[in-house]
């Protein structure tokens, strides 16, 4: 028979948490300033820089690190139990409000993509997102509720750029969103009427604000 699992070690719990504080301090320093030196984030972690260094042998690592919890994040996001949706177009504000506060959370990972990710790796962390919106799209236009001729696969990636496009008007100061306008606009981006597209969105919101 299998023997019961093992408890994490004191130490290792230690290790974990530390792991943590750093990439949590590392978040927040490059928000507020994307050039942060890895001494910068230390201090804000409250460890020394070789303790940095003992879990990230650099800041390449360290923003990979950033991108692996952003990536868990979304994965969380879009694996969350739902209740049925009755239509494309709630699951589709679903799905936005979903992950807007997690593209919110890491969105300095769009100002450090030039120097620290390339293109490649962006997407990679994206594409989850992207199938999960292609799909609904597609239902979408097949109910009917999506009124474009585009493709779905073209609209994921101009749904895409949308909303990274306003994670970096955030990151610039110029908007700020819980989630709830941009599903909104999303919606009516689709063909959506407007009115019907901020009922859906209120309602999901009050559903969601109910249930917490």
């Amino acid at each position: 028979m299998p023997g019961a699992p093992v408890a994490d070690s004191p130490e290792r719990n230690r290790t974990r948490l530390t792991r943590a504080r750093i990439l949590e301090a590392a978040r927040q320093e490059l928000c507020r300033d994307p050039d942060s030196s890895l001494g910068d984030i230390a201090e804000a972690a409250g460890v020394v820089r070789r303790t940095v260094y003992a879990h990230f042998n650099g800041r390449a690592a360290l923003v990979e690190g950033l991108v692996e919890d952003a990536a868990q994040a979304l994965r969380r996001a879009l694996a969350a139990p739902q209740a049925p949706a009755a239509d494309a177009v709630a699951e589709l504000a679903r799905f936005v409000l979903a992950v807007w506060p997690v593209g919110d959370r890491y969105r300095i990972l769009l100002r450090l993509a030039p120097q620290d990710l390339g293109p490649e790796r962006v997407s990679e962390l994206l594409a989850p997102a992207r199938d999960t919106a292609e799909a609904i799209i597609d239902r979408g236009r097949r109910q009917g509720v999506f009124r474009t001729s585009a493709p779905p696969a073209v609209l994921a990636r101009a749904l895409e750029g949308y909303l990274l496009g306003l994670l970096d008007c955030v990151n610039a100061g110029a908007w700020s969103d819980d989630g709830t306008g941009t599903a909104t606009a999303a919606l009516i981006a689709m063909g959506v009427h407007g009115d019907s597209a901020a009922t859906c969105v209120r309602g999901l919101a009050r559903s969601e604000g109910d249930a917490a």
